[in-house]
């Protein structure tokens, strides 16, 4: 445990932001998981709505820095070839 009150606050702010930084990347898990269930459905109209909260999901992602740009991209782009193949 840090002696220095700098110390002793970086580590208060890392435990909440590893917090929220995991209930974000769980909560991109899940999105991307209903879209993956909707496609092995072969429900195309849930999968349209699924594929749009998801990719939201992936953008916003990679925009607070729990994914890399080329893996939100690399995300979005599988996801868009299933939702094609399912048409």
């Amino acid at each position: 445990m840090p002696n220095i009150k700098s110390a002793k606050k970086r580590v208060l702010v890392n435990k909440t932001k590893a917090a929220q930084n995991k209930t974000a990347r769980s909560a991109l898990k899940t999105d991307i998981k209903k879209f993956e269930a909707a496609v092995a459905e072969g429900n195309r109209s849930e999968a349209d709505s699924a594929y749009k909260v998801a990719v939201k999901a992936v953008d916003k992602a990679v925009l607070r820095g729990l994914l890399h740009k080329n893996n939100g991209s690399r995300k979005k782009s599988a996801m868009t070839i299933k939702l094609n193949k399912l048409a």
